[in-house]
């Protein structure tokens, strides 16, 4: 992964804003059973209940929670909240309205992003921020200006002691196996004491004193301090009546060198849309209607079915051309690139990073809010909608996951407490170079747990079939990209990082063994042995693997004019060397199309023609080779300009025959591999693939097999790289019998010249090739054919 940013990550200034209105709010709770000492207390249930109907706390009446829901990490539905009774001003308080936002204008029917996330009635006018207590006042006695009153219900204190952590929690946590932790840190809404109010906790172990501020208590560093837990746990926590869903908030930290910091939570499941930095009180309530992909996904998802991934980065997959400046909505997504994937035939979607970040030109690696979708395209809840609705069709859902690296924003992970917390303390592990950003500490159990929760958390929550692991060479090594000097050996004197790879370990048991039919991808470009082999192999326990030098050779090989292939024929046979070293995907990723290094038809040489029918041979290729299949978005309709994040992909060039002949062959290469079994059963296994005629450099031709568990399904493949036509080419066939051609890459309806073998052959008892018998078919120009045995 790289990403656009080249200089210093942009530091976004928090702003505040108004509350939304709390009538109705939807809010939920997770967890397991609170501590026995707190058991008198009216909570939500954990794991997540039934909705809780809670009256205003006068009335006093108890909710009646239902039964649990099922599944390994149930889910509720909403508590529905009180409205909050509201903080007298005096006069010296003062409002400060927020500043209007422009407002653009839709088509009917359709809604901006804008009014979705801002547009939201306010519970009480916002409050300038008060002034933080000073440095010199002790952390357990906090400064309380006099200007603030206390909340109006006077049952409860402005923070009530509570706790979601049990000590089996705590000693999970401080072992770094506590794979739950969305459960118990971060901001939960519940009932206690009759009260709906809202239970934070956070880890900050270096801390003196934390509070909670937000627009509920016009950002007072000193009127909301939480409980720091006694058993050394670092876990700052508490319980705030009357405060629910769509709250903003952060947390105050004075660290133990008396810095005062204002941070976002870590475990937030949504954060304010950028610019803004605070994180918002937020659900992730959803009545999934997928249980029949769910009960049956590992149908689709086993290594030996068909696995083609349309890679696809949000932001500018497509825009609204009536304001191309804003983005869709997840929904508005949905109705577009739901229907669009099934028909190109993609078995997967793969989303690059949508944690939320808040420099967009990062492409999403930049993440700041690991546990939330970014608010850019809208809710939690409108991409699960997204999600379920490619599930409906047969479409799987693949994450970009990165525990790489973080950036330095000062309202996220960075000296989160005022120490090197989640980053490593020695800027030789902790720093990374090539990212200006922050590499993890995997070496802290609390940051493990952090980051293998997080992981669990996108497959349990929103029901995701895979993860693909950013930037894991990056992790394997501590002299990645770095000068002598610049970093430090391990404990045996070698560069590998001991502690990442049993990270990466941990973390692969720990999806594995919880969700065993789904497959984590790792990006890795080096010959670090066993990526993805078991763990009780000594392998890092991936599902697959990029297969990042087939990418490489392969697009030398195609960049370069037919007439000097013949020198360089070793390209394409080197990667059948140990293709099945690893489960390998072959990758035609964001990574080629940017940075100067030009769309994938404008690395094809020659004239038009040429370059269109080389870059449908090359797909021929791909498509054919052993390994899962992952094509960029805009590369399927040869796009011809470079990728742009900034705007959509250019859906006008589809007009032309020559891009829509390459979407109608991509398309076609979807069907015949997803119905050809010889294509995907035994894609990572030596059985699978066998020469027929790997050595005719002179004419730059390819002849193989592809097996499938029963013969009768092997398919002939056979490219010709050059722009000659071969009439009587004879080739070898593995049986007897009728041969039919049943894919040709030159085929008229891909803007091909026609070239092809329209009626069946006869097997001829003539030997070639090593084998008894034989064909004779007419090869197109640089085209691809495919024969099968009717």
């Amino acid at each position: 992964m790289k990403t656009a940013a080249t200089g210093k990550i942009i530091m976004a200034k928090r702003t505040k804003k108004t509350d939304p209105k709390s009538e109705a709010d939807i809010v939920s709770t997770t967890g397991h059973e609170v501590q026995a000492e707190l058991a008198e207390e009216k909570a939500a249930p954990f794991p997540e209940s039934e909705p809780v109907k809670t009256p205003k706390p006068s009335s006093r009446k108890k909710p009646q929670p239902t039964e649990n829901g099922d599944g390994a990490f149930p889910e509720s539905k909403p508590v529905k909240a009180v409205k909050p009774a509201t903080t007298k001003k005096t006069k010296t308080d003062k409002t400060t309205p927020i500043e209007a936002s422009p407002v653009t204008e839709l088509p009917a029917g359709e809604i901006s992003i804008h009014t979705l996330l801002t547009e939201i009635p306010a519970k009480k006018a916002r409050a300038t921020k008060a002034k933080p207590a000073e440095n010199t006042a002790p952390a357990s006695l906090p400064v309380i200006p006099e200007t603030t009153e206390p909340i109006a219900n006077e049952q409860l204190a402005q923070v009530e002691t509570y706790s979601r952590f049990s000590d089996y929690d705590i000693n999970l946590f401080k072992a770094g196996t506590h794979y739950k932790l969305y459960d118990k840190l971060g901001s939960h809404v519940v009932t206690h004491k009759d009260v709906v109010g809202t239970y934070f906790a956070v880890w900050a172990p270096n801390a003196q004193y934390v509070s909670v501020i937000g627009n509920f208590n016009g950002w007072n560093a000193g009127s909301h301090q939480l409980n720091h837990r006694w058993d050394g746990s670092g876990i700052w926590e508490g319980f705030i009546p009357n405060i629910g869903n769509g709250e903003v908030y952060k947390y105050h930290i004075r660290s133990n060198s008396g810095e005062e910091l204002e941070k976002g939570d870590p475990f937030a499941l949504r954060w304010e849309e950028p610019p803004r930095t605070a994180s918002i009180i937020a659900d992730t309530y959803y009545e999934w209607k997928d249980n029949d992909w769910m009960a049956n996904r590992y149908q689709h998802t086993a290594l030996d079915k068909p696995y083609s991934v349309y890679e696809v980065h949000l932001g500018s997959w497509a825009r609204n051309t009536e304001s191309p400046n804003d983005f869709f909505t997840y929904d508005q997504i949905a109705d577009r690139l739901v229907p669009y994937v099934k028909q190109m035939g993609f078995t997967h979607v793969e989303f690059m990073p949508i944690m939320e970040h808040p420099y967009y030109p990062s492409w999403g690696y930049q993440i700041t809010g690991y546990f939330a979708a970014t608010s850019r395209y809208g809710t939690p809840q409108q991409l699960m909608n997204l999600i379920e609705q490619l599930h409906q069709e047969g479409i799987g859902v693949i994450l970009d996951w990165v525990p790489s690296h973080f950036p330095g924003d000062a309202h996220a992970l960075y000296r989160f407490d005022g120490t090197h917390l989640y980053e490593h303390e020695d800027v030789r592990k902790g720093y990374h170079p090539d990212w200006t950003s922050y590499i993890f500490n995997y070496g802290r159990n609390e940051v493990k747990a952090f980051l293998i929760s997080n992981a669990l958390f996108w497959l349990d929550r929103y029901h995701a079939d895979g993860l693909r692991v950013d930037g894991v060479a990056s992790m394997l090594y501590l002299d990645y990209s770095r000068k002598h000097g610049e970093w430090e050996p391990n404990h045996h004197g070698g560069n590998e990082n001991l502690e990442a790879i049993q990270f990466l370990k941990d973390f692969n048991v720990a999806v594995y063994s919880t969700f065993p039919d789904v497959q984590t991808i790792a990006e890795e470009s080096t010959s670090f042995p066993g990526v993805s082999r078991p763990v009780y192999t000594d392998g890092l326990g991936f599902g697959m693997k990029w297969m990042m030098g087939w990418m490489h050779d392969t697009l030398g090989y195609f960049s370069k004019d037919p007439v000097y292939r013949t020198h360089h024929h070793n390209q394409l046979t080197f990667s059948l060397m140990y293709a099945f070293t690893e489960n390998f995907m072959l990758p035609f990723s964001h990574d080629e199309v940017v940075y100067g290094k030009g769309s994938m038809i404008n690395k094809m040489p020659g004239d038009e023609w040429q370059r269109f029918a080389n870059l449908r041979l090359m797909y021929s290729y791909m498509f054919t080779h052993p390994g899962a299949k992952l094509m960029f978005m805009g590369s399927e309709f040869a796009q011809t300009a470079e990728w742009d994040f900034g705007q959509s992909l250019d859906w006008a060039v589809v007009q032309y025959e020559c891009h829509l002949g390459v979407q109608e062959e991509v398309k076609a290469l979807n069907h015949i591999y997803t119905s050809e079994p010889a294509l995907y059963e035994k894609s990572f296994s030596w059985e699978g693939f066998e020469w027929i005629d790997g050595s005719n450099d002179q004419d730059s031709i390819f002849v193989y097999l592809r097996k499938g568990h029963d013969a009768a399904n092997d398919v002939v493949v056979v490219l010709n790289m050059t722009p000659n036509v071969h009439y009587q080419y004879r080739v070898g066939v593995p049986a007897a019998g009728e041969w039919k051609e049943i894919f040709n890459s030159d085929d008229k309806a891909y803007w091909g010249s026609g070239v092809n073998n329209p009626l069946p052959y006869q097997s001829q008892s003539t030997s070639w090739h090593g084998r008894e018998n034989s064909i004779e078919v007419t090869l197109p120009p640089l085209g691809a054919v495919m024969f099968k045995r009717i």
